[in-house]
């Protein structure tokens, strides 16, 4: 196959990565991309978001399957455009990208599917039925001593407020519901009662009637260490997550994700290719905290560099509707590690030219996936020849791969300590705890 990844972030370049050493696959195709998968093939000029760019591309260098990375495409309907075009995509249509395009949506079908998940109400300031601003207080104020407030739309991962401060939360509601915080996407709000224990992130196949879990991993979402400060896209990650028992997964796969995909179905959304269920492993049993529609970010970086099968079979098998290849995994662990700018979250610096990452590939076990930098390369971008800038918060993720989780993260943070720019921030606790640092700080 000729395989077009769409998207530009450290998510499709570990995609691409791992597609471009697939046996079905023979030739990886970028677009837009970014200077890490432009080393594995060429990157076009493409609006992502824009289905018919999209399907156009395709059609031009006759892509035998579209693998779409980000959610913004997903749920503009970049799959449908493609599958239009008599095209094999990966990725679920529009209608079933609502789980991640509306909060509001996702929490009603968790609800009709019977899911175990968080206590919740929605609200909004239109003529919907939704309670507005005074309704969403009220609702506030019967939660318990943990505040949990959502935007309904798209906020690039950031649209979630999670305090015990009551009065943080109240004002995140109005921000939300105003517009000030986050536009149109919080205009709409989701009020979640919090929910305590560790969490997991459960990437799953699904071909619109079978489904097959990947390996599970743990993410970090606060920008520092100790989990303190704002929530990010997610600031490492590592797999395999040791305190989850392999009759876990059997329970979320039962409880969760076989009735939230028969529900779907129900509802004429049938889903094919990726769900991501990031779940609480609460007192009471797994809940979950939210679905996405694609890889997640930076889970991807360390489940899809353990996978030993041929990616692009699998992929291409759930685009067709027929998972039929039994997944195969390396016994070694992953950690990533996640390298952002100055001002990230709230504002972050960009331009600055990254210095030591040939040093940070040499280290054993090590790739390191771009997802936000621009190469000096391309005309009309910042920098001379042969440099790369920052471009983005999250903007390098240091992957690494050992016999253990130890080994894992000694590589990742050796690699880390290589590569400099102005600013340059990471956390220095990632699966910390579970490689056996107990001074590391825990996941969030």
């Amino acid at each position: 196959m000729r395989v077009l990844v769409i998207g530009s972030g450290g998510r499709e370049h570990a995609l691409a990565h791992a597609l471009a050493r697939s046996p079905s696959v023979d030739e990886v195709i970028g677009a837009p991309g970014n200077p890490g998968i432009a080393t594995l093939g060429p990157c076009l000029p493409v609006a992502a978001a824009d289905p018919g760019a999209v399907a156009d591309l395709a059609d031009e260098v006759s892509a035998g399957l579209v693998v779409v990375g980000p959610e913004v495409p997903l749920v503009a309907g970049v799959v449908d455009a493609v599958e239009a075009r008599g095209r094999l995509a990966f990725g679920p249509r529009a209608a079933a990208a609502q789980l991640e395009g509306s909060k509001a949506w996702m929490k009603d079908v968790l609800h009709e599917a019977g899911v175990p998940t968080a206590r919740y109400g929605v609200f909004a300031n239109d003529s919907n039925g939704r309670g507005g601003e005074a309704a969403a207080l009220n609702f506030l104020d019967t939660m318990g001593g943990l505040y949990v407030v959502k935007t309904d739309g798209l906020a690039a991962g950031k649209g979630v407020v999670v305090t015990t401060d009551r009065g943080e939360a109240r004002e995140a509601v109005r921000a939300y519901l105003s517009g000030k915080a986050f536009g149109d996407a919080g205009r709409t709000v989701v009020i979640e009662e919090g929910l305590s224990g560790p969490e997991l992130s459960l990437l799953v196949l699904c071909d619109g009637r079978d489904a097959v879990p990947l390996a599970p991993a743990q993410d970090f979402k606060r920008i520092g260490d100790g989990d303190a400060g704002p929530n990010t896209g997610g600031m490492g990650a590592y797999s395999p997550v040791p305190l989850v028992a392999p009759d876990v997964v059997e329970e979320v796969m039962a409880k969760a994700v076989a009735p939230t995909l028969e529900t779907l179905g129900r509802r004429g959304a049938p889903y094919r290719g990726v769900l991501y269920a990031g779940i609480m492993l609460t007192p009471d049993g797994p809940k979950i905290l939210e679905y996405n529609v694609r890889f997640g970010d930076p889970e991807c970086q360390v489940v899809i560099p353990r996978l030993a099968s041929d990616l692009g079979a699998h992929l291409a098998e759930a685009a067709a509707g027929r998972l039929a290849t039994p997944l195969q995994w390396r016994d070694e662990a992953a950690v990533t590690v996640v390298l952002a700018s100055e001002g990230y979250p709230a504002a972050p610096r960009t331009g600055d030219v990254i210095t030591g990452l040939e040093a940070a590939a040499a280290v054993e076990g090590v790739t390191v996936f771009h997802a936000g930098t621009v190469s000096g390369d391309h005309p009309g971008e910042p920098g001379s020849s042969g440099e790369i800038r920052t471009a983005g918060g999250r903007v390098l993720n240091v992957t690494a791969l050992g016999a253990t989780l130890a080994e894992a993260r000694a590589r990742a943070y050796a690699a880390a300590a290589c590569i400099s720019w102005p600013g340059m921030q990471y956390r220095r606790d990632i699966a910390g705890a579970a490689a056996g640092d107990p001074g590391s700080g825990g996941a969030s």
